[in-house]
């Protein structure tokens, strides 16, 4: 009899505020993962109890909850009390006698229930999917962390990096694992935040914390040094190994780090991130310096004290791209992993795998977990809404040439991918060889700001042609530098301010119909790359269901929409999905075939 273990992460209560996941595991394998979000159609989930995604989850084999062996928690609220001293700290610093009060008696009475009821409140919300509940079991927040980022890595041995806003009482812990599982090496407790710290700065240039730090990210390298905002900032941080950025941080949330920075540099944090100074440019690229000069001394210190040059991380910091790169760049690393779901949506994962012997557990090659549908159901909603579409032959082809063309398509295959980027099932697909491409996919499609850059696909063959010191990237999640001969084939899909690129290299094994997309694409232009952004418009979470995806189709700039096997088109669409040249080139590849 197979046996079923369910993990999620609630986003209520003590178990955090933002994105909620659930994950399925059948005897130890992960057979279906999604993010709450996906389902509500509500960014990040916040303050969310993950109920959709479960019952996906259960849904997928066709499970009641009453199937489900185990269910784990990826936290474990009694741990809150390992800083039950600063917790107290911070409810006597709210300013006034009521309101300090009311905080401090908040704080005891969450305590009091983390201690002796960590699991009612949730409980109470599995009940009214259904009955009995099964066991729970509570793990460490940061240990799921490791356990996601470690397992699936294919390393027998690793220095493992968590670093995020908070756990229960952590914000960075340094793991050294081995085939025996994970010990916790070095824990920096909160409030000695890297993740606040970073939030702080994200929040003072307009945006909002757990939503807007890879914002910050892609406006860093727009900036300079600029040796007064870093005089500044390191007046009141230490960075290196033994880093502490507690006077900024001292209190939970962005509200006092910001008040601090306003008195720092004179000057009012944004009230909304458009329009950006050169000051402000060099704030974020101070902030990126900072952040990656402090993680890297992480890195390298305990690479040599561990004696291993294999590294993995996790938490929400390793989503910053740039900084991976440095990390991958040092003399003492010779491989990463870097977990694609790092932030709290992957803590489902390291729930499932945590008490897997690490060998166990297969290695993470995709992140292609979420729902498919069927082609079929979808023809027939079409035909009800009377919408226009075909079902061309050479599907791929035909797409790539009218990609070549300068049409954008909305491209929705197979499974949902698991994770904040999109990856080939999901996707919004340009010609990469313009800056006019990028320009009309931010201002006609994404509606976002037009300095903001975009990511490629290419075939994960070309990567070293393409790419410097190309390794494989199946997640989006690694950046490199691009080959000078190449970055005029890659103008849309380059970092206008350093000729970066956060590729997804792209395999016939992991995704075939994508691959042969790519493949047609460079038979037609000799280029074997797509600019690749997520399906969602500004603000929305990536497309899930078919009809989520026809929605945006006629909200957005989009020409065309690809879902499974049908084409969709506007009625005033310039692009037509034309046949002579597929067919011919068909004929000619035959006609070699056979000579």
């Amino acid at each position: 009899m197979k046996r079923y273990r369910l993990s999620f992460k609630p986003s209520i209560g003590l178990y955090g505020q933002h994105d909620a996941s659930a994950a399925l595991f059948e005897d130890g394998s992960l057979v279906f993962a999604i993010e709450e979000e996906r389902l509500t159609r509500e960014k990040h989930a916040v303050r969310t109890f993950p109920t959709q995604a479960i019952e996906a989850c259960l849904d997928s084999r066709d499970l009641s909850l009453s199937d489900i062996d185990e269910i784990v928690l990826p936290y474990d609220p009694k741990l809150r009390s390992n800083i039950l001293g600063y917790q107290l700290r911070d409810a006597l610093r709210v300013s006034g006698t009521v309101q300090k009060l009311n905080h401090l008696s908040a704080t005891v009475r969450k305590e009091l229930v983390a201690r002796y009821f960590p699991t009612a409140q949730i409980e109470d919300r599995l009940a009214k999917i259904g009955t009995p509940v099964p066991p729970i079991t509570l793990r460490s927040h940061h240990a799921c962390h490791a356990a996601s980022a470690f397992h699936p890595s294919t390393f027998e041995e690793a220095a493992v990096f968590t670093i995020d806003a908070k756990g229960e009482y952590d914000s960075t812990v340094v793991w050294h694992g081995t085939p025996d599982g994970l010990e916790r090496v070095r824990t920096y407790e909160h409030p000695n935040s890297l993740g606040l710290f970073y939030a702080a700065i994200t929040e003072f240039l307009g945006y909002r914390m757990f939503n807007g730090e890879g914002k910050v990210m892609g406006l860093a390298p727009y900036g300079n040094d600029n040796p007064e905002i870093e005089s500044t900032l390191r007046s009141v941080i230490e960075t290196g190994v033994d880093y502490d950025v507690t006077a900024l941080t001292r209190r939970w949330g962005t509200g006092y780090a910001v008040q601090r920075l306003e008195t720092l540099f004179g000057r009012s944090a944004k009230d909304v991130p458009t329009a950006f100074d050169q000051w402000e440019k060099d704030l974020a690229y101070t902030a990126q310096k900072l952040l990656e000069e402090t993680v890297t001394d992480l890195v390298d210190a305990y690479c040599r004290d561990l004696e291993t040059d294999r590294v993995a991380l996790a938490g929400g910091v390793a989503l910053n791209c740039k900084l991976n790169k440095r990390v991958m760049e040092l003399p003492s690393v010779h491989d990463v992993f870097i977990q694609p779901v790092s932030n709290d949506a992957g803590l489902a994962l390291g729930g499932g795998w945590i008490d897997q012997a690490p060998a166990a557990v297969e290695p993470m090659d995709t992140a292609y977990w979420g729902p498919a549908y069927d082609t079929g159901a979808v023809e027939g909603e079409l035909t009800v809404n009377k919408l226009s579409y075909g079902t061309p032959e050479q599907l791929e082809c035909r797409i790539a040439e009218a990609i070549a063309e300068g049409a954008l398509v909305g491209w929705f295959q197979g499974r949902l991918e698991l994770g904040p980027r999109a990856l080939g099932n999901r996707s919004i697909l340009a010609d990469p060889r313009t800056e006019a491409s990028r320009d009309r996919v931010n201002r006609f499609v994404k509606h976002r700001e037009e300095w903001r850059p975009f990511a490629p696909s290419i075939l994960e063959e070309a990567a070293d042609e393409y790419l410097e010191n190309a390794t494989s990237a199946p997640f989006m999640i690694r950046s490199f530098d691009v080959t000078p001969e190449k970055r005029d084939d890659l103008r849309a899909v380059l970092h206008p301010a350093d000729d970066t690129t956060r590729p997804q290299t792209v395999s016939a094994d992991a995704n075939p119909r994508y691959h042969r997309l790519i493949s047609e694409f460079e038979k037609l232009t000799g280029v074997p790359v797509l600019l690749n952004t997520s399906f969602n418009d500004h603000g929305e979470p990536i497309v899930n269901r078919p009809i989520e995806a026809i929605k945006d189709y006629f909200g957005m700039g989009l020409d065309l929409l690809v879902i499974e096997d049908l084409v969709i088109t506007k009625p005033e669409s310039e692009f037509e999905i034309r046949s002579e040249r597929c067919e011919r080139r068909l004929t000619d590849e035959i006609v070699e075939a056979i000579e």
